[in-house]
């Protein structure tokens, strides 16, 4: 889940009142689906984010002809089938996704000087745990072929709760305003030009693709065997901008895990608001928002 909000309109104020509004939305209902999506996710949905829930579920209940919140929300809970085929399409409407190239600048160079200590043949294995829609991997995979100087650059393992933003991920397709964060160098070694019907659109050339796999993840899943799967000594993990949406002891419970399949002298990255100075002692901090595995 990813540091992240695709719809701006989900930040915007609904208008005053439920009979503004195509479905009547009541306090209970919000409530039940606050401890759906803490159960599921680990997400803690603060009281300011009524609108945003109303707004992006609407919208299944618009695709599934259901007339109200609680017919919802019962079905959800109680019809097992119902529940099981509409899990993660719930997950997907209520997880965020604001991301971009090089968001939080001042980790990848960072992140290249550490690659590059660690010597010429190494094969550094690098775990992004909110994936979103593709731009932090990219971002991430083309410091790791720059600090192997062209060589092999490794393997990054990118991960997220929400299959949509995955399957965006995955095609590497994006639009060429987007990627000009990248830089006029970056975007002639690492990208192909759309023509015809995708002009103003870019995709990532192979040689990136074919560094990154990736994969769904929910962080609360026990043990995460597809992360010690790929690497049970990581070298470096990006998870930026996700704990803010978790309370504290989910916050907690997280980092133990992370510090399990971290390797000593690797590197943690969080985003710009985090701090975890003081929740775990395997950690300590290298640079503004950089830990390193004692």
């Amino acid at each position: 889940m990813g540091a992240r909000d695709p719809l701006a309109l989900d930040t915007l104020p609904a208008k005053a009142g439920s009979e503004a509004r195509e479905y009547e939305f009541l306090p209970k209902d919000f409530q039940r689906v606050r401890a759906l999506i803490y159960k599921r996710a680990g997400i803690n949905l603060s009281d300011h984010k009524q609108n945003m829930v109303y707004s992006r579920l609407s919208r299944r209940l618009r695709a599934l002809g259901i007339n109200t919140f609680g017919e919802y929300l019962n079905r959800f809970e109680s019809d097992a089938t119902f529940g099981a085929e509409e899990d993660q399409e719930f997950v997907n409407a209520l997880t965020t996704n604001l991301t971009s190239f090089y968001r939080e600048a001042h980790h990848f160079p960072i992140l290249e000087e550490f690659l590059r200590g660690m010597g010429p043949g190494a094969s550094p294995k690098v775990w992004c745990s909110a994936a979103s829609t593709g731009e932090e991997p990219y971002s991430i995979a083309m410091t790791m072929l720059e600090a192997a100087g062209g060589k092999s650059g490794g393997s990054l393992l990118a991960t997220d709760i929400d299959t949509n933003v995955l399957s965006i991920a995955s095609r590497g397709m994006y639009r060429l305003e987007s990627a000009q964060a990248c830089g006029d160098a970056r975007l002639k070694r690492f990208f192909l030009r759309g023509k015809g019907e995708n002009d103003g659109m870019v995709r990532a050339r192979p040689e990136l693709t074919g560094m990154i796999r990736f994969e769904q993840l929910n962080l609360l899943a026990e043990d995460w065997p597809l992360v010690r799967g790929f690497s049970s000594q990581i070298d470096a993990v990006f998870c930026r901008n996700v704990m803010i949406y978790f309370d504290r002891k989910t916050q907690k419970e997280i980092l133990h895990r992370i510090v399990q399949v971290l390797r000593p002298g690797g590197l943690l990255f969080v985003g710009h608001s985090e701090n975890f100075t003081d929740c775990h002692e395997s950690l300590s901090l290298r640079g503004k928002t950089v830990y390193v595995r004692k």
